[in-house]
């Protein structure tokens, strides 16, 4: 069956009552938009999803951009699968669609989004990788395109957005370290001019400096966001020599830790004996041993909110969604493992 006048007829009730029942309106008295929705699956009703675009002059489509290649997600990354499932969670409430905007590693990403959006592809957008100062975010905002973005900018257009907590990372890693007899502590920042690099730099600066600890540049690694990046950078502490080399460190990226504890053992070093090491959790962390000390967040929860934060500025769902202006950082669990032992 298809065509929303033949559900009509089947059920008895006006055109405009199904159409309302069938985009989630509150005015629809529940059990009525239920008997809808009910009918719909049964009934096998299809919606004409180019003539209700053309009618409101909407897509029903949300994009989420993000940068891919193996520099930038690495072999086998699940963080952003498990992002989306929470904003499509929230997305499928309303009969949105969510798809993904992948930025090739290769081309420039304000090239892509102005791309995107002069083919009119999506009623709003969720943008990632934000960088220290992120033409995106004016170009979106000049435009008034709704949009959220995933993590933090000194480029402010009033946009909301939510980033993981890094700061908190940094603070509670140096801390949890010199606890633990550390004093040479070295720290991953990415190549390039992502935010999270520049908050989790300054906090670890701060951290530092509470602790009477002089900042060394030479515990900085930089390194792509992937297991080669972890790799690359046990090799390079171990070319180090042993007064100057770290004995603790704090990584921020969730799959480096893979890398980053084959190379310490390709290069003599053990994690959790000879080096002690903190990071983020994710699935290949599960595996490694000694059990990895770890920050870990929901990311499930984190969709949720990401898409329930955009829905919050679109004019059509901001009756449902009071937030006002998102704009949040989520704080991250410490999951003790056996991976930071205290210096020898």
């Amino acid at each position: 069956m298809k065509g929303i006048r033949r559900l009509a007829q089947h059920l008895d009730i006006s055109i405009g009552t199904v159409s309302r029942a069938l985009n989630g309106k509150p005015d629809v008295n529940e059990k009525t938009r239920q008997r809808v929705l009910e009918a719909a699956a049964e009934l096998g009703y299809v919606p004409n999803q180019a003539g209700r675009s053309l009618r409101k002059g909407t897509t029903g489509v949300v994009g989420f951009m993000m940068q891919t290649g193996a520099q930038i997600t690495g072999e086998g990354d699940v963080f952003f699968m498990s992002v989306f499932d929470g904003v499509q969670t929230v997305f499928a409430r309303h009969q949105l669609d969510l798809v993904a905007l992948l930025c090739s590693s290769e081309e420039d990403p304000d090239d892509y989004l102005q791309r995107i959006v002069a083919r009119g592809f999506a009623d709003a957008l969720i943008i990632s990788a934000t960088k220290r100062v992120d033409p995106r975010i004016e170009y979106l905002a000049n435009r008034k395109i709704p949009f959220v973005a995933l993590g933090r900018s000194e480029t402010d257009a009033g946009q909301p957005w939510l980033d993981l907590d890094f700061a908190g990372m940094a603070t509670m890693g140096v801390d949890r370290l010199v606890a633990k007899g550390h004093r040479r502590i070295g720290v991953f920042v990415p190549h390039d001019e992502l935010n999270l690099g520049f908050v989790f730099l300054e906090s670890y600066r701060k951290a530092l400096v509470a602790h009477g600890i002089p900042f060394d540049p030479a515990l900085v690694f930089r390194a792509y966001p992937n297991e080669r990046g972890g790799h690359q950078i046990a090799q390079s502490i171990a070319s180090m020599s042993k007064d100057q080399r770290p004995t603790g460190f704090v990584l921020t990226n969730e799959v480096m830790s893979v890398g980053l504890y084959r190379g310490l053992y390709d290069s003599g070093l053990e994690p959790g004996r000879d080096f002690a090491i903190i990071g983020r959790d994710s699935p290949h962390a599960h595996y490694l041993t000694p059990k990895l000390t770890c920050f870990r967040i929901s990311l499930r929860d984190l969709g949720i909110a990401l898409a329930e934060a955009l829905l919050a500025t679109m004019p059509a769902y901001g009756d449902q969604y009071r937030l006002g202006v998102v704009r949040r950082v989520v704080p991250m669990q410490l999951v003790e493992g056996d991976s930071d032992a205290p210096v020898r």
